[in-house]
């Protein structure tokens, strides 16, 4: 299939925002997608590649490279060029991966290229594409949705799964089952407000303490486990304390879902940050565990004995875990019956939770099954909201729907000499209405303009909401902000009634 055609499509979708049209244009270019290119078309179409990010710069994704006249790549020939990238290391690489680069653009047409540059870099957003594409996929092949979407929970996959069911049908949708050894898509949580609201959302309920740690799958067939991270990659050999635990539990054949977190001396959780170092490809692994043991929890079992527990409710999930995993390896739990009746100790066991350095709780109704892939109304995280006002320093300019739009902002705390300290950046929270009026409030107090970065003026204040601090050697303050989101511009405020670095240090120092 021609890349032409992908981009098109990508661009016909963001424009649009009725979910039928996105439904109708997705399902026309499967339908016309060879079955075994479906799964590439895909891919690109969600803004991801098979191999990874290729960790190529805009500068180099900037470089001037005349379009061809025709579209003539092909969705391969990109796959083939993003593998080359992939593959290149050692000396000289660095000219080795412009010049695949070029060479693609230069095969691409103006459109295919603005394409690909967004795609490179990981700017593709076309907003919760994979449920449409999912619809899409469906009805290309002819076969209903639900059945589709359980496949896809079941293998993991959706791009797999489309290139099996639009080269054979329903039929190919039967022979998909939960499998120990193929991890899949582990259930995400929505959000609510307060426990309170949890509650009144979800009726009986149990409360779980929310880890801020590594989300892990955990597959064990006899002496052989396999861990899995949230984004399905495999880490077995980087965590080794998980499957040795996962070997000295009574059950020979399993999938656990849960949690993997450093602790101190006295049992408080160290930051996310040093356990994501505990994962990284050159890490020492005989080192790390000396310096930073980890300790996993489990919270679900979606397998166990043979029999798929998937659809099974909360509480006999969770009575099955409990027969298989010690207290002491589960996640903390409050079972709530009455929400009633029992909200006051709720909200204690989410403040207990937060005293005890955790992040908060996630709540999950009792009788709900376990949804894979899907964020869904029945588990909800409840977490304390952190805010600053922080100073913008710059921006971005944006890509694909964001191009000439000022989007990724680059934000500040007031330092003692007056100056201003920058903590991370951010393009989340961001609506339609907002990148615009920013576009133009950023653009007065424009200093430069490099083709990439807008440096500003430091006086346009924004309340910015984050999840938490980690440390940062990146950054003069030696903090980052963690999952940094905008709520709201404040140009009622000056940038001297920002928030100073000594706030953002004290707050880092009370966590």
């Amino acid at each position: 299939m021609l890349l032409a055609e992908v981009a098109r499509v990508s661009r016909e979708v963001a424009a649009t925002s009725a979910r039928s049209r996105k439904t109708a244009l997705l399902a026309e270019l499967f339908a016309a997608a060879p079955p075994e290119e479906a799964g590439l078309v895909i891919s690109y179409l969600s803004g991801r590649l098979p191999q990874g990010r290729p960790g190529i710069g805009w500068r180099t994704l900037a470089q001037e490279t005349a379009p061809a006249a025709q579209p003539t790549l092909t969705v391969r020939d990109v796959d083939e060029a993003v593998s080359g990238l992939a593959a290149q290391a050692g000396a000289g690489s660095a000219a080795r991966r412009s010049a695949i680069v070029a060479g693609l653009l230069g095969a691409a047409t103006e459109a295919e290229q603005a394409f690909l540059r967004s795609l490179l870099s990981g700017e593709v957003r076309q907003g919760a594409l994979d449920a449409v594409a999912l619809e899409g996929v469906a009805a290309a092949a002819g076969v209903p949705a639900a059945e589709l979407r359980r496949a896809v929970m079941l293998d993991g996959s959706l791009p797999r799964v489309a290139e099996a069911v639009l080269a054979d049908g329903a039929e190919a949708l039967r022979t998909v089952t939960l499998r120990v050894g193929r991890p899949v898509q582990p259930m995400l949580a929505g959000t609510a407000g307060s426990v309170a609201e949890a509650l009144a959302a979800l009726g009986p309920c149990a409360v779980e303490e929310k880890l801020d740690g590594i989300r892990v799958q955990v597959h064990r067939e006899g002496d052989d486990v396999r861990v899995y991270t949230r984004s399905l990659d495999e880490i077995t050999g980087r965590l080794p304390e998980v499957a040795e635990l996962a070997r000295s539990l009574p059950g020979e054949r399993f999938i656990l879902d849960g949690e993997v977190i450093g602790q101190t001396a006295d049992g408080r959780p160290v930051p996310f940050q040093e356990i994501a170092s505990r994962v990284g490809s050159r890490v020492d692994v005989a080192a790390a565990r000396r310096t930073l043991p980890v300790v996993p929890y489990f919270f679900d079992v979606l397998a166990a004995a043979g029999d798929v527990l998937l659809d099974l409710p909360v509480r006999e999930r969770y009575a099955a875990l409990a027969a298989l995993v010690p207290e002491g390896a589960r996640v903390r739990r409050l079972e709530v019956r009455d929400p009633a009746a029992q909200e006051a100790e709720a909200v204690e066991f989410w403040a207990e939770t937060l005293r005890r350095g955790h992040e908060g709780v996630v709540v999950k109704a009792l009788e709900s099954a376990y949804a894979a892939g899907r964020r869904g109304r029945h588990w909800l995280k409840v977490k304390p909201v952190h805010t600053l006002d922080l100073v913008v320093l710059a921006a971005e300019w944006g890509h694909g729907r964001r191009t000439g739009l000022l989007s990724n902002l680059h934000l500040g705390a007031r330092a003692a000499d007056g100056t201003y300290a920058m903590l991370g950046k951010t393009f989340k929270g961001l609506t339609d209405e907002m990148l615009r009026w920013q576009t133009e409030a950023l653009r007065a107090l424009a200093t430069s303009d490099d083709g990439f970065t807008v440096r500003v003026r430091p006086e346009l204040v924004v309340e910015i909401a984050y999840d938490g601090l980690q440390r940062s050697t990146r950054y003069p303050a030696g903090v980052a902000l963690r999952f940094a989101r905008v709520v709201r511009h404040r140009p009622d405020k000056d940038a001297e009634q920002a928030d100073t670095v000594e706030t953002v240090l004290g707050r880092r120092n009370a966590s």
